[in-house]
């Protein structure tokens, strides 16, 4: 398996078309362009079939480039494209049976909102865990928000890397990182303005920590 989490790939972007107005091999393009080594496809409101076509595509954007590829709740699509990974909620395929599909080679993160859940993830074989949302976010319902001190005692019990989500902005992303996550999760705060921009803004603040 690659090293999942460096200071190159501590920011991880999820892709969101009906965020950016793009799709999602647009998103790809130029967020790696800015420097973006670690994406989530994340496709909602798209056919299975669309969305397929979308991670073959950029799959080779990514390969291209040397970036880690993962692919939002469909192990038969992760499968398929050969994507580094799949990322599962709660709701999703236990672990367990994504395992089976993807082998013990592929990478396969789980989001979590409590220690339960996070201790649940990492004893179930679990190679990193998101946890959030950290703050308010409108991206998706994820329930009341976590904060800065919950992300730190998550750290402090969980042995396998922490990606914090929810909220993330340039203005609360040293916090985050301070609190001790490994990657920070980003959509809106990169995607609904200039993604290349706003890409090297985190990428800056990250490469300070």
């Amino acid at each position: 398996m690659k090293k999942l989490f460096s200071k190159n790939r501590a920011l991880y972007l999820i892709t969101d078309r009906t965020i950016s107005g793009l799709s999602h091999i647009e998103t790809a393009r130029q967020s790696i362009t800015a420097g973006v080594r670690l994406i989530q496809l994340r496709g909602k409101n798209i056919s299975r079939k669309d969305l397929y076509q979308e991670a073959s595509a950029v799959r080779i954007i990514t390969s291209r480039h040397g970036a880690i590829l993962i692919i939002n709740d469909y192990a038969d699509i992760a499968l398929a494209v050969n994507a580094d990974g799949l990322h599962i909620g709660q709701e999703d395929m236990p672990l367990k049976e994504a395992r089976k599909i993807l082998g013990e080679h592929k990478i396969i993160g789980v989001s979590t909102h409590s220690l339960k859940q996070a201790l649940d993830a990492q004893r179930a074989g679990a190679d990193y865990i998101g946890f959030g949302p950290v703050f308010h976010t409108a991206t998706k319902n994820a329930g009341t928000p976590k904060d800065i001190n919950s992300l730190a005692e998550i750290k402090r019990h969980i042995k396998i890397p922490v990606v914090a989500i929810g909220g993330i902005t340039v203005e609360n992303v040293p916090d985050v990182l301070d609190a001790g996550a490994d990657a920070v999760a980003v959509a809106s705060a990169i995607l609904s303005g200039d993604i290349k921009a706003e890409t090297k803004k985190f990428l800056s603040i990250i490469g300070r920590q």
